[in-house]
């Protein structure tokens, strides 16, 4: 009978996982250190954009949209599926023109090969061997539809190549980040991303981005940490200075109220919940809820009960009596 050695075990109150620190974060409140997630958003919302000043802010140290602290800068690699390296290059430098520096400052390799098939085995092993050879903090593959050929609805076919990437993260402590599209009129968050709900589950940080006008709104959520109040950025198109930056002030916290109220509503069809619970829940600050709570009421949309808050209770409309005689109900 073969020899089967048992799984190691450690007991959670082991002293060797107390010396052990969590990992924290790489850019602070954006991304969690060596963290496996997404950009997601519909076409021409500037996702590539966002990616590519997460590679100029890891790669050299300096703030993400000139506001969110780089913990552990370091090398970045990134393979453009949908563009050639010479038109990321240029974006690449105007990005890092606007923080004072030029593209010798950047500890940054862009992937040159004409495809990356993330469910080949020859394609997976070179990735492999790259990041051995590399050593890199952040790795940006864009976009994950270019990167396979398997069915992005099977759970299956999905789950097995996350599962992948998932081993490389651990095996090369690697911050890894896939570029992707959301359905088409495909609701909010995580829940719009396009394909199995297997790639929202695997995420530990994910970025969204929705487009308003000629803005475009961020949200972030993590596996394991409060997400960061949502923040409206613009893409600046000043010749040669193209790059996303933070509009200060704008309409971001609205749109958290109205994403807060229509989350409450679907919280509260399966029954009452005291605000505490809604809070945890969706994991947003007491002022957030506190005003999608008092919308939701101003509107009727809500009640409060001796339970915490409920939908409205539906009073049948009453019948006429000729209607009734004429239907021949009593």
């Amino acid at each position: 009978m073969e020899n089967i050695e048992p799984l190691p075990v450690v007991a959670a109150a082991s002293s060797e996982l107390a010396e052990q620190t969590r990992p924290g974060w790489l850019i602070d409140g954006l991304w969690a250190a060596e963290g496996v997630g997404v950009i997601g958003g519909a076409p021409k919302c500037c996702k590539t954009w966002l990616s590519l000043d997460l590679a100029v802010s890891v790669s050299s140290g300096t703030d993400a949209l000139g506001r969110f602290r780089v913990h552990a800068p370091g090398p970045v690699l990134l393979y453009g599926a949908e563009d050639k390296p010479v038109a990321l290059r240029d974006r690449i430098e105007t990005i890092a023109r606007t923080r004072g520096l030029g593209l010798p400052d950047l500890d940054l390799g862009l992937i040159v090969v004409d495809s990356l098939r993330l469910d080949a085995a020859r394609d997976l092993a070179r990735l492999r061997a790259t990041l051995a050879r590399r050593g890199p903090r952040m790795v940006i593959l864009d976009p994950l539809v270019r990167l396979h050929r398997i069915d992005e609805n099977s759970a299956g076919e999905m789950s097995a190549l996350l599962g992948e990437l998932r081993g490389l993260q651990r095996e090369h402590h690697v911050a890894i980040v896939l570029v992707h599209h959301v359905r088409k009129n495909g609701g909010q968050g995580g829940q719009s991303l396009r394909g199995s709900g297997d790639l929202h589950a695997w995420g530990d940080s994910n970025l969204y981005l929705r487009r308003r006008d000629k803005q475009v709104l961020l949200t972030v959520e993590h596996r394991s940490a409060p997400s960061p109040p949502p923040c409206t950025l613009e893409l600046v198109e000043e010749p040669g200075d193209e790059h996303l930056r933070i509009v200060e002030g704008g309409p971001a916290e609205h749109d958290l109220a109205i994403d807060t109220a229509d989350k409450v509503v679907s919280l509260l069809s399966a029954g009452a919940m005291t605000r505490e619970a809604l809070r945890a829940a969706l994991r947003v600050r007491n002022a957030t809820i506190g005003e999608a709570l008092v919308r939701l009421r101003a509107e009727g949309r809500i009640v409060r009960s001796d339970d915490g808050f409920r939908l409205p209770q539906t009073v049948p409309v009453p019948v006429p009596i000729e209607e009734r005689e004429r239907n021949g109900v009593s």
